[in-house]
């Protein structure tokens, strides 16, 4: 089965590309995941289409790396995907990567490095399990559920090795631990640990890395940010593109470094250096590795800047006609719609349909599994602030400003009964008499 799409995808948005598709099957699509890929240095559309029970694909490009024919009027399922649930998929120059709710990562090129047999490649073979995963220009990065990260591809970019390219095994990144998220550029590389820290490596030619020079660099190396108010909350994402990469905090502000000279930064200049954007209050930010345009939404409106088929945006600005998705708001300052893929981390704790009842009751005052502890005369009520943030918009205000670094809150307006019970009823939709 397919997993459904992370925003609302209007299927009129790839009027053009979808014409000679039959319009009832259209009506059935949930989720479109628009690829981009190279052949002969020409880039070629391909797409991913899911409903609900199966992905299929649609493209000449993406058909011949799945042994598929391609049929320009019906887009061909992809056999060996059913009855797996894909709750992330990624794409690179040549390839495009899955991750299944199990933990399984599986790849599909048509690059023969790969070594793929024109079919969706089960990246490890042994006990491995995946929670993320994050495609650059020609490798693939892979946070296993341990917190640690592996890569695979050509990873020379970001690498020094001597050894054979590594496309048929993982290597470890070493001194890499508790890492809980990962983002690639084009031939850099980024991660957030448990604690806040970001790590980066790779390319660095224009400073991309946030590290305040120009240097590549080959392991990961702590990313420190000047002393400012905005800091002092935790990273919440990072996205990074071609050269450029911007850091999203729990507070809304965002920051910015690398290539700018299309003003992908939305600094009002042309400056790389680590800096923090004009524009405030965020809640999600997109970038492309194709693309020199930055996108953001801040609740009820979307930005753009940087290259757009109007002009050169070097400040961000907000876009008219209420566009409903990042995929809507790109057709404002594009040729045509992107995407950006699926993403598995607004599913971890975005909703009761993608976690079992069962998952959702162990987040519950688990001595194992928490982040936060609700203090009421001298007890503690244990819980997760992701799953608190998703179900209830109070917590999520809470959660994303000066409590997001918190441990501990102090209750003294309520009892512990009253309080243990409205918690509990949160995640188990029950009032307990």
């Amino acid at each position: 089965m397919a997993r459904s799409a992370t925003e609302i995808t209007d299927i009129n948005l790839f009027q053009d590309d979808f014409k000679k598709i039959d319009q009832k099957f259209l009506t059935s699509v949930v989720s479109i995941i628009r690829i981009f890929i190279y052949e002969n240095y020409n880039l070629k559309k391909q797409f991913l289409l899911m409903t609900k029970d199966a992905t299929y694909a649609y493209g000449e490009l993406i058909c011949s790396s799945l042994s598929l024919e391609h049929d320009i009027s019906k887009p061909q399922r992809i056999s060996c995907l059913d009855h797996m649930k894909i709750v992330q998929v990624d794409y690179g120059s040549n390839f495009v990567a899955i991750l299944t709710d199990d933990g399984r990562v599986y790849l599909a090129s048509n690059d023969s490095n790969w070594k793929t047999d024109k079919t969706f490649r089960l990246i490890s073979n042994d006990n491995d399990r995946f929670k993320m995963i994050a495609c650059g220009g020609s490798h693939l990065l892979l946070l296993r559920q341990d917190g640690h990260v592996f890569a695979i591809g050509n990873i020379s970019y970001c690498f020094s090795i001597n050894e054979k390219l590594p496309y048929e095994s993982m290597i470890h990144i070493d001194n890499l631990e508790n890492v809980k998220f990962i983002a690639c550029g084009k031939y850099h590389n980024f991660s957030i640990t448990n604690k806040g820290d970001i790590y980066s490596w790779g390319h660095n030619d224009f400073g991309q890395l946030g590290l305040g020079d120009r240097k590549n660099r080959n392991t990961p190396c702590l990313v420190s940010f000047p002393n400012d108010d905005s800091i002092n909350i935790r990273i919440k994402e990072i996205v990074a593109g071609d050269r450029h990469s911007l850091f999203l905090f729990e507070n809304g502000q965002l920051w910015g470094c690398g290539f700018n000279y299309n003003g992908e930064l939305g600094l009002g200049n042309r400056r790389s250096k680590l800096a923090k954007i004009p524009i405030g209050n965020l809640q999600q930010i997109k970038c492309s590795k194709i693309h020199n345009v930055s996108l953001a939404y801040d609740g009820s409106s979307y930005y753009a800047w940087g290259k757009t088929k109007y002009d050169k945006w070097l400040l961000p600005k907000k876009l008219d006609g209420h566009p409903t998705s990042f995929a809507s708001a790109s057709v404002q300052v594009l040729n045509s719609p992107i995407t950006f893929g699926l993403t598995s981390t607004l599913y971890e704790f975005g909703s009761h349909d993608s976690i079992s009842y069962k998952s959702i009751v162990k987040l519950f005052d688990n001595q194992d599994n928490y982040d936060v502890k609700f203090i009421i005369d001298n007890k503690h009520i244990k819980a997760c602030k992701c799953y608190l943030k998703s179900a209830s918009e109070y917590y999520g205000r809470m959660f994303s400003g000066n409590w997001s670094e918190n441990d501990q809150v102090i209750i003294t307006d309520y009892s512990y009964e009253t309080y243990y019970a409205y918690i509990r009823m949160l995640h188990t939709g029950k009032i307990q008499n």
